[in-house]
C-alpha cells in the first residue's frame, strides 16, 4: 500500500493557511489549502482523499478547534487522518496559543522566534517558558494519543511579532519543518523552492 507522507499543522487561520502555502513550495510539497478554516470544515475522510490526490509530497494539512474545549471538529479529522492506513505522518507542528481552557501536549522540541531550539515550552508571541516539553494550545487535546515520530511546539504560525512572516522567509514555521524532515532522515538541503510547481490555487 502507497502512503502519503504528511505534516499535520495544528492551526488554521489565514495567517496559517498562507504561511503553510509559501513552505509547502519551498520544500517542494503540497498545502491541501481547503484544510484552513477556524474552525476546520472539513470532514477527516473528506482531508484524506484530498491528501491522496496530492501530486506531491510532503502533504500539509491544517486543523483547527477554534477554542473549542475538548476535542472539538479539528482534532476529530486530524485523528481520523493521522490513523488512516494510507497516511504516514512525519510529524507534527504543533502550535501554542492563548487558550482560556488547560489544554496542552506534550512536545518533543520546540523553536522559540530568536530560532533557538530546547526542550523549553513556547507561548503564542515564540517566547520561550518555563515548562518542559509541553506547551498549552487549542487543537493540541489528541495529540499523546496519536503516534508520530516527533512533536515541534512554536508560537502563532506567521506571526510572532512578525518575525515568522513570509515576507521574512517564514524562518520559525520553516525551521520545525526542517527539524521534522530531518528527524525522518531527509537531507533538507535538497529542496530549494525550485523543484515545485505548487501555486496558492492548487489544492493538491
Amino acid at each position: 500500500m502507497i502512503k502519503k507522507r504528511v505534516i499535520l499543522v495544528t492551526d488554521g487561520d489565514v495567517y496559517a493557511k498562507k504561511t503553510i502555502q509559501y513552505v509547502a513550495k519551498h520544500y517542494g510539497g503540497r498545502c491541501i489549502s481547503s484544510s484552513f478554516g477556524n474552525p476546520t470544515l472539513l470532514s477527516g475522510e473528506e482531508i484524506v482523499q484530498l491528501i491522496l490526490k496530492a501530486k506531491s509530497e510532503p502533504v500539509f494539512v491544517m486543523f483547527d478547534d477554534s477554542g473549542y474545549l475538548g476535542e472539538g471538529a479539528g482534532e476529530v479529522a486530524l485523528k481520523h487522518v493521522a490513523t488512516h492506513p494510507q497516511v504516514d505522518v512525519l510529524g507534527v507542528i504543533a502550535v501554542a496559543s492563548k487558550t482560556h481552557q488547560s489544554e496542552w501536549t506534550k512536545v518533543n522540541v520546540t523553536v522559540d522566534r530568536d530560532l533557538q531550539v530546547s526542550h523549553f515550552g513556547v507561548d503564542k508571541s515564540g517566547i520561550q517558558e518555563m515548562d518542559i516539553g509541553r506547551i498549552n494550545g487549542d487543537t493540541v487535546y489528541c495529540l499523546d494519543t496519536i503516534k508520530v515520530p516527533i512533536i515541534v511546539g512554536i508560537g502563532d504560525i506567521g506571526k510572532m511579532a512578525r518575525k515568522d512572516d513570509v515576507k521574512n522567509g517564514a524562518p520559525i514555521t520553516s525551521k520545525a519543518v526542517e527539524i521534522i524532515l530531518e528527524r525522518n532522515g531527509y537531507d533538507v538541503s535538497q529542496w530549494n523552492g525550485k523543484n515545485s510547481d505548487f501555486t496558492e490555487t492548487d489544492d493538491e
